[in-house]
């Protein structure tokens, strides 16, 4: 099974690659950017007021974590590229150093009567556009803590040695008022304006998605239609050689049995393609109303026969659902279910479950399980591997069209796909397959339902 996706049948994969990454948002070179701007504006503050002002401050310590700061941004690009996207974890641990790093310069200069006091708002801000809602508010927090402890705590700013300078305790009070209510105000305004730009481009990715791969679906239609039409003659043709053939054998002749194999598998393509062109086709609906345990022995009997035990199982806490004879459905699974064959060393165990709200189907097999190499592609159109290889579109064989085929027409049906490697001591593929049973029972023709974008991750 999905082990390595094969010419005719891949598996249902990891549907494509997450498009959200809500823990990867912000690259390090931005954070060391915006940290040497603050190295630089504060470098230049501390020169003015103590060179160029003639104002007493301790310059040592003041200067000892400006320096700090830049030593950090050195070590972080010295051992990270530019491009890394780092974790919230991260990101949060490195504003909340910017945070420290400003509070302790205030302190040094003044508290909050520093007329740059409302820079530690600054960090709280590049969480809001750029982190998580709880990232924010833990930041959000420190922040304020830091603005308390300076409203009381702090050296005194600096001044003209022949002036004293004190701020009322009134004014202090109202000046950490002011930060705290600008602080959670400004911080609530940019995280709403960047989430809803957030979702905005995380929607259009997925509507972007969703279109590709329809599109690659629909110029298979096209394909499908040809080869059908392309195919119908020769198959003909080998079929009735085939039978003709086989008149001329002896019961024991043991090539009998070969013409006997071809005419079948020729007889099968024929069910094929007509399967393929009557996808959107409208049946009798009495005919069309079948229990899931017989669907899925429809699905699996052209499969047996072929040196490999197949076993399916049937239990579930309510009554068995009665679905439709669906197209969709029978080729998607049947595609999984050949693929198991394909793959497994001696057997494949098909199983379906249901309750009140849903309906499973799992597809096993004991083989050699998904390669960790395509495992997190399988699905994609034109992925496909050849004896440990990647196939490139140009060489012969499949196109790995086959996964993507049968995750399209099972997700246009409401389908969730759910595949990986059985864990040890087993071995081989695990795929699942899950509907809410109103899905299943309501008819519809394929074409009448809608494509979803449900992906389960594995």
């Amino acid at each position: 099974m999905g082990q390595k996706p094969l010419q005719n049948c891949a598996m249902l994969e990891q549907p494509p690659h997450q498009i959200l990454l809500p823990n990867r948002r912000l690259r390090l070179d931005t954070l060391v950017r915006l940290r040497w701007l603050a190295v630089s504006g504060q470098t230049a503050a501390l020169l003015v007021v103590h060179i160029g002002l003639g104002y007493p401050l301790p310059v040592g310590l003041a200067f000892s974590l400006v320096a700090f700061s830049a030593w950090l941004n050195i070590f972080l690009k010295i051992h990270a590229p530019s491009a890394t996207r780092i974790s919230e974890s991260a990101a949060t641990l490195q504003l909340a150093y910017d945070i420290l790093q400003m509070s302790g310069l205030l302190f040094l200069t003044g508290g909050l009567g520093n007329p740059f006091a409302f820079l530690l708002l600054a960090p709280v801000m590049v969480s809001a556009t750029g982190l998580s809602a709880q990232k924010t508010v833990i930041l959000g927090v420190l922040a304020t803590a830091c603005a308390s402890f300076l409203a009381i705590y702090h050296y005194p700013l600096p001044w003209p040695p022949e002036a004293d300078f004190h701020l009322p305790r009134v004014y202090s009070f109202g000046v950490w008022v002011a930060l705290v209510l600008s602080l959670g105000f400004m911080a609530v305004y940019a995280f709403r304006v960047a989430e809803e730009g957030r979702q905005l481009a995380d929607a259009l990715a997925a509507t972007e998605l969703v279109l590709a791969r329809e599109q690659h679906l629909n110029a298979l239609d096209g394909l499908a239609t040809a080869a059908a039409h392309e195919l119908g003659t020769p198959l003909g043709t080998i079929y009735l050689a085939a039978k003709e053939l086989s008149d001329e054998f002896e019961p024991e002749d043991p090539r009998g049995d070969d013409i006997t194999l071809i005419r079948t598998q020729a007889e099968r393509c024929r069910t094929i393609l007509k399967q393929l062109a009557s996808l959107s086709s409208q049946e009798d609906q009495t005919y069309q109303r079948m229990p899931v345990s017989q669907l899925i022995e429809d699905v699996i009997a052209p499969h047996r026969g072929f040196g490999v035990s197949i076993s399916m199982h049937a239990d579930g806490q309510s009554a068995e659902p009665v679905g439709s004879r669906n197209a969709a459905i029978r080729y998607g699974l049947g595609n999984l279910v050949e693929n198991a064959v394909d793959f497994a060393k001696g057997t494949v165990d098909v199983t379906a479950t249901w309750d009140e709200k849903s309906v499973a189907i799992t597809i096993s097999d004991d083989g050699p399980g998904f390669s960790a190499d395509v495992i997190g592609k399988i699905g994609d159109p034109y992925v496909s591997e050849r004896g440990g290889k990647p196939a490139r579109k140009q060489s012969g064989g499949g196109l790995g069209l086959g996964f993507f085929i049968a995750k399209t027409l099972l997700e246009r049906t409401g389908a969730s796909v759910f595949l990986k490697n059985r864990p040890p001591p087993d071995h081989g593929a695990f795929i699942r397959v899950s509907w809410p049973r109103s899905a299943i029972e309501t008819q519809k023709r394929v074409d009448e339902i809608p494509v979803t974008g449900h992906i389960d991750h594995v």
